[in-house]
């Protein structure tokens, strides 16, 4: 082994699970409340025990979700039974019809994550379902960044942090794949159902994940080649989430990127100072040295758009991250190990360091994630075919305008705002860990 293997391998103790766990929250989607008290349209016992159902399970998913500290197993459960009674509002029961006869029946009014208050409403379930499966997709992105809130994060949190990251990723596709298509009249401009707004939050969750594989890579002592490979890897799916951001306003989501951007050049930052121990591993001390010299600038750039992102205004976690852990410790060794090199390169290599960097055409052979499918649950068994043909149709309220005279009345009403969610809050921890890697994860 080469000794300068042994200088560089102060990365390994700074890059770790609880280094690399800083992130970026929007807040939650706010809704009016549903009552799903439909005279007329709900005919028997059976009926309205469905709608009774539907408004208890909603009110009670809505309250968990403010919370990122409830346990996962009670979301779901949860979620599930919500989501398996509101499914009877979109399936179509028989073969003969178009879709379902209810799937109109409910008004529903949502905020959307980056808007603020003013709400879009929509008399349609498909749209109730996309806007509380993104609200659930957010609740375990928050979840996971609950125990990135901690002085000290362990192995089983960590694989936490990880599976939690990618049902997120899994959600907002399914919503993308499954739901949004199904939207008759789905605006874009930032709305939480704009497909550039969902890409950005599926190539975040599948980041971040990325981050704990990383970090685990770090502590298991896995070659630098791979690891550059996974630190290159998780710089660019935060660039895809920057770039799916590029054709909306600054204002709205100026923010949220300047968050990828920073995390983009830090990962890289880190595959271009593993891909150089890689190179003095082969002796090839020049290279190593440029490759160093472009890790620290990419380090300094992220630097600078840390500052930019603490004073951006806009929504989400209001922070820092120059003065988190995740951050801050890499720079100095980094240059460190570079001023190690030049001056051993200038007493034993003699070698001449070229003008471009060492080109990161490096592609992970494994540890790369990817989103979890989601499967919404099965049908409610409180639903079925006789239930459904007890739902008057004739009854359900026809959406928009009725009388004469409501549609001018209409225009001139501006939708009320919605108060903000008021969710529990967990700041960030940017206390140094006990140990080297902040983490325990073998």
């Amino acid at each position: 082994m080469n000794e300068f293997q042994f200088e560089l391998s102060p990365f390994a103790q700074y890059l770790s699970t609880k280094m690399a766990y800083w992130f970026h929250r929007n807040p939650l989607k706010a809704t009016a409340p549903v009552t799903f008290e439909l005279s007329g349209v709900s005919t028997n016992e059976a009926t309205r025990k469905v709608f009774s159902d539907l408004r208890q399970h909603r009110n009670k998913l809505l309250e968990l979700l403010t919370d990122p500290n409830h346990d996962k197993v009670t979301l779901e459960k949860t979620s599930n039974d919500y989501f398996s009674l509101l499914i009877g509002l979109v399936k179509p029961f028989e073969e003969s019809e178009p879709e379902n006869k209810l799937r109109n029946a409910v008004k529903f009014k949502w905020t959307n994550t980056l808007l603020g208050g003013t709400p879009i409403e929509k008399q349609d379930a498909v749209y109730e379902m996309a806007s509380m499966a993104i609200n659930l997709a957010l609740w375990y992105t928050k979840h996971s960044a609950k125990f990135a809130a901690k002085d000290e994060v362990d192995m089983e949190e960590a694989k936490e942090v990880h599976k939690c990251l990618r049902t997120a990723a899994g959600i907002f596709n399914y919503v993308k794949n499954d739901l949004v298509p199904k939207l008759t009249d789905n605006s874009e401009n930032a709305a939480d159902t704009d497909s550039r707004i969902l890409d950005a939050y599926i190539n975040q969750c599948t980041a971040e994940a990325q981050e704990v594989t990383l970090a685990r890579a770090i502590e298991l002592k896995h070659s630098a080649s791979l690891i550059a490979a996974l630190a290159n890897e998780t710089g660019q799916l935060f660039r895809r989430a920057d770039d799916a951001l590029a054709s909306l306003d600054a204002k709205v989501v100026g923010k949220w990127r300047k968050y990828f951007q920073l995390k983009s050049d830090f990962y890289v930052a880190h595959a271009h100072c593993y891909n150089a121990e890689g190179l003095l591993a082969q002796d090839k001390c020049g290279e190593a040295i440029r490759g160093l010299q472009e890790g620290i600038s990419s380090y300094d750039k992220s630097a600078v758009t840390c500052k930019d992102y603490a004073a951006a205004k806009g929504p989400g976690t209001q922070a820092k991250p120059l003065n988190h852990i995740f951050f801050r410790r890499l720079g100095p060794v980094m240059k460190r190990t570079l001023d190690k090199c030049e001056r051993e390169n200038g007493l034993i290599y003699h070698q001449k360091v070229a003008y471009d960097p060492p080109i990161l055409e490096l592609k992970a052979t494994y540890g790369l994630v990817s989103p979890e499918d989601y499967k919404p649950p099965e049908l409610s068994p409180l639903w079925s075919v006789e239930v459904y043909k007890k739902m008057d149709a004739k009854m359900v309220p026809k959406p928009g305008p009725q009388l004469p005279g409501e549609k001018e009345k209409e225009k001139e009403e501006k939708p009320k705002d919605l108060p903000p969610v008021k969710e529990k809050e967990f700041p960030m921890s940017d206390k140094d860990p006990k140990n080297n890697s902040g983490c325990v994860v073998s």
